[in-house]
């Protein structure tokens, strides 16, 4: 059990600090087909509603997306997208007093987020499905998540192997930063996340929570996304109850080795959990060496 180190992270003129205690990332999808609130908050109103009631609830950043990245999900024309969350998140820019997120991986999209508001890009490509977005997110001087996936959403949860899934994703990740800064995107604006659930069986999710540590020498925030994942239910059965008690303890457990922002669906059950599980990290007395 980890405590994770203290960095700074910069999202446009938001300035957090990262390792005191694990951020809260709020998802909003305003899409139909999402794997777990698919439709519930596709009508733009209730998407900007969603929006500020996870903020109010404790989330540090939203993450707003317009195409859904479950497995074999099929890929959103761009201004189809942009459609979908443009009004969104310059609705929640204005109203808001906390970073705002797109989830997308194409710099179009990307580009009339940032117009809009969005101060960081959660990319599930990691700048590498797009050629224009590395040099887009440098030259916005926005904050990005570089996450690791193997494959496409479309055919990424097809029989995916690894030799060593902590090393190739530790590696992969590794290479994605340093590409990053390459293209003059500064250290303190980058984030990695080894993507659960994106091209990985449930014990290759296991393992990468159980030895999420091992990230930290890469010197960047740590984000981790187990939220209502797929590897949850096929552990404990299905249920959304289930799903959301295996959510919070997929969350504890990511937090003590090492996790900076967990990004997830319901915030205020996750505030819950990470204030024990920071107050835990964060212990000190006599017993201390």
């Amino acid at each position: 059990m980890d405590k994770a180190s203290v960095l700074k992270l910069q999202c446009g003129p938001f300035g957090l600090t990262v390792g005191e205690r694990t951020l809260i990332m709020g998802i909003v999808n305003v899409t139909p087909d999402s794997f777990s609130d698919g439709g519930l908050f596709f009508d733009r109103a209730d998407a900007i509603g969603h929006g500020e009631a996870l903020a109010a609830a404790g989330a540090d950043i939203i993450d707003v997306g317009g195409e859904s990245s479950r497995p074999f999900s099929e890929p959103v024309p761009a201004q189809e997208e942009i459609e979908r969350v443009g009004p969104v998140i310059e609705e929640l820019a204005r109203r808001l007093s906390v970073p705002i997120s797109i989830d997308t991986h194409k710099a179009q999209v990307a580009r009339h987020a940032i117009s809009a508001g969005a101060s960081m890009v959660n990319d599930i490509g990691a700048l590498g499905l797009d050629p224009d977005m590395a040099s887009l997110v440098a030259e916005a001087g926005v904050a990005v998540v570089l996450m690791h996936m193997k494959g496409t959403p479309k055919g990424m949860q097809v029989d995916p192997h690894y030799e060593d899934v902590v090393g190739e994703v530790g590696e992969f990740l590794a290479d994605a930063l340093a590409r990053a800064e390459q293209a003059g995107i500064d250290r303190t604006k980058i984030v990695v996340d080894p993507g659960i659930g994106f091209g990985k069986t449930v014990t290759h999710n296991l393992l990468l929570i159980k030895h999420l540590s091992g990230l930290q020498a890469l010197g960047a925030p740590i984000m981790i996304g187990p939220s209502r994942k797929s590897f949850i239910t096929k552990i404990l059965g299905n249920g959304d109850e289930r799903r959301e008690v295996g959510t919070q303890a997929a969350i504890a457990v990511a937090a003590l080795y090492g996790a900076h922002i967990v990004r997830v669906h319901d915030v205020e059950r996750t505030r819950h959990t990470l204030k024990l599980v920071d107050a835990l990290k964060n212990a000190a007395g006599s017993n201390e060496p």
